[in-house]
């Protein structure tokens, strides 16, 4: 193994090391503390403030995801990594996607949640945390993101990122999720992501060549700068929340309840951004060339 491989997946371990570390805080704060929870759910209940307007896109947007549709995105990703003759990329693009949503799904059915009286009407849900339908979405951007030739991932970057965002968010607009269940979705397909691009290092033949070229500066850039800028209006948001948590949701103001479902809703896109950013930094790497 090369030196500069030998530091890229020093790099990838570290962002992996993150992702679970956010996860963690994540589950531990909003799942396991009424405080958590209490904010959650205050955000949660702006999600009503002008949902006839928003209604139609959020039913297309979730309507379209299923698991027929998602085989058929696997399969889809799967192709184009198989059409550029890259076989690993296939398994392993197939393995991010397969393993995000295995682990959503086994997470949300073993683990439990603490009824600290919060929930308010998702009391009988139990947990949600992470969100399927984000999962789904994020995974299948990240995938993609991999799988594109390198001309066209910068593209494929910002696109995804924008429907993983529009995903995680509708399920709060819906009221089916969490805001927290739609951050902790980014967070489990940025760690699945990372793995995947472990493998793809190890895995990569003596014929790999990292051209600079390939990356996209511009891209990675423009989603760093919208990620960090919406994480900070979440933070605003979460912070005039903070200041209402002991009030009941009922009693709170109309502009009280849209800071904080808007501030989660920035959170969400915020994530999504950030996770593709830093999927996208190093793609040209972990997907190299191959010298002729």
């Amino acid at each position: 193994m090369s030196r500069a491989n030998g530091y890229l997946i020093a790099w990838l371990v570290l962002l992996l090391a993150g992702y679970l570390a956010a996860f963690a805080m994540i589950w531990e704060f909003f799942v396991h503390t009424r405080h958590g929870q209490l904010l959650d759910m205050i955000a949660l209940s702006g999600d009503v403030i002008g949902r006839r307007h928003v209604r139609p896109v959020v039913d297309t947007v979730l309507s379209v995801i299923s698991v027929l549709s998602l085989v058929a995105a696997t399969g889809v990703i799967g192709f184009i990594a198989l059409i550029r003759r890259r076989i690993a990329l296939a398994l392993v693009t197939i393995l991010l996607i397969a393993g995000a949503n295995l682990t959503t799904q086994l997470f949300k059915q073993v683990c439990g949640r603490p009824d600290f009286g919060a929930d308010g009407a998702l009391t009988n849900y139990g947990n949600t945390l992470p969100s399927g339908h984000a999962t789904v979405a994020a995974s299948v951007a990240a995938g993609l993101v991999l799988a594109l030739p390198p001309r066209l991932r910068g593209l494929g970057g910002l696109l995804g990122a924008g429907y993983a965002a529009l995903t995680g968010v509708a399920t709060l607009s819906a009221g089916w999720h969490r805001p927290s269940d739609a951050v902790a979705a980014m967070v489990v397909v940025g760690g699945w992501a990372t793995c995947a691009g472990i493998l793809l290092v190890l895995l990569a033949g003596r014929d790999s060549v990292v051209q600079t070229r390939d990356a996209h500066p511009i891209a990675i850039s423009l989603l760093a700068a919208v990620g960090v800028a919406l994480l900070a209006a979440a933070a605003v948001g979460l912070k005039l929340t903070d200041q209402v948590v002991t009030v009941s949701p009922t009693r709170l103001s109309s502009t009280r309840l849209f800071a904080a479902y808007a501030g989660s809703a920035a959170g969400v896109a915020g994530s999504a951004c950030l996770m593709i950013a830093l999927l996208l930094s190093t793609a040209h790497r972990v997907v190299a060339r191959r010298s002729a």
